[in-house]
């Protein structure tokens, strides 16, 4: 377990008042707020251990409504469990204000004759993949960053002023106890920056408000902790963004599907 990392964080969470807090490294920053990934990862955890008996994750909406500039509270309350679907509410708070929120719906597998797949485009392997941010650069990188492997199969780096909105990428936490668990999934599915950076001429701020997840299997699993993520935007306009994002293993299988919208400031 490497300090700071995810594993090590989720291991110094400790119970607070009505819930639980953890420590925001440095590292973990996003301009002036924390990486959202694990906020949304954080919340989560707190929820699974104020609920340990819940069925596989399906579906996380989570929703930024203020920068989390310090630890703050996590809390949760199960809104309803149902025969097939349990689901939490969760928070993140600071003193009176209410940073991030979560609905966290677990739900056991059930029999369908539907099936219907969607495979993962071609890609060259992670080690024959250039890293996502070049290493001239690495300084100018969120500190998040440091925490993550993130190699680039397709589309164009942040701010080359780039026609396309689109990202795909090699993605891993670096920490080797940090790449295995539904939380550890959760925090990752983040990592991408939003598919209009590449657009972008010029640095400038952004910011994400709303967030969905859909968990596509029981327990997903990847091989040398290694993701294939892609974001592409569908629209964008106003100072808004609407994005897609996926994530396959390494076998090529689709694992999580979201949508992301994001206010952008060029």
């Amino acid at each position: 377990m490497t300090k700071d990392s995810l594993s090590d964080l989720l291991a110094r969470m400790q119970p607070a008042g009505a819930g639980f807090t953890a420590p925001i490294p440095e590292r973990w920053t996003q301009g002036r707020t924390t990486f959202g990934g694990l906020t949304a990862a954080l919340m989560l955890q707190a929820a699974m251990r104020e609920q340990p008996d819940l069925p596989p994750l399906r579906s996380a909406l989570i929703g930024f409504t203020a920068p989390v500039t310090e630890p703050p509270l996590l809390t949760s309350q199960v809104l309803r469990r149902g025969r097939n679907v349990t689901t939490i509410e969760a928070r993140a708070q600071i003193g009176e204000q209410v940073v991030c929120t979560g609905n966290f719906s677990f739900g056991a597998a059930q029999q369908s004759s539907i099936n219907v797949i969607h495979n993962a485009p071609p890609a060259t392997p992670p080690e024959q993949t250039m890293q996502m941010i070049p290493p001239e650069a690495v300084d100018m990188a969120p500190g998040f960053h440091k925490n993550f492997d993130i190699r680039l199969i397709e589309g164009d780096r942040p701010m080359s002023g780039s026609n396309r909105p689109y990202i795909r990428a090699w993605a891993r936490h670096k920490d080797p106890a940090s790449q295995s668990g539904i939380v550890s999934l959760l925090c990752l599915a983040d990592i991408l920056p939003p598919a209009v950076f590449p657009m972008f001429p010029r640095p400038g701020p952004n910011s994400s408000m709303s967030w969905i997840c859909n968990f596509l299997t029981d327990a997903p699993q990847t091989k040398d902790g290694w993701w294939h993520v892609e974001t592409s935007s569908v629209t964008a306009h106003g100072g808004y963004s609407s994005q897609v994002m996926r994530m396959w293993n390494s076998e090529g299988e689709l694992m999580v599907e979201g949508m992301q919208s994001v206010v952008v400031f060029v």
